[in-house]
């Protein structure tokens, strides 16, 4: 199980809702849910997206998706 407390941490700083976020990169709200709470896992393509919409470098990648 992956922790995503620093994901949903930044999201609150930023006032970026799971319903924002999920439509900013292409996935209906319950399935962005399903992946904060490990019963799907995020794509590739769907962390860069993630990243890429709330400013954080890249090389945060590791730090922000795979903390367990």
């Amino acid at each position: 199980m992956y922790d995503y407390s620093k994901l949903l941490g930044i999201m609150k700083e930023q006032n970026i809702t799971q319903e924002t976020l999920a439509k900013s990169i292409g996935v209906s709200e319950t399935t962005l849910n399903k992946k904060l709470n490990n019963n799907s896992q995020f794509k590739q393509d769907e962390m860069i997206a993630i990243l890429n919409i709330l400013g954080i470098n890249i090389s945060c990648i590791s730090s922000i998706f795979f903390n367990h």
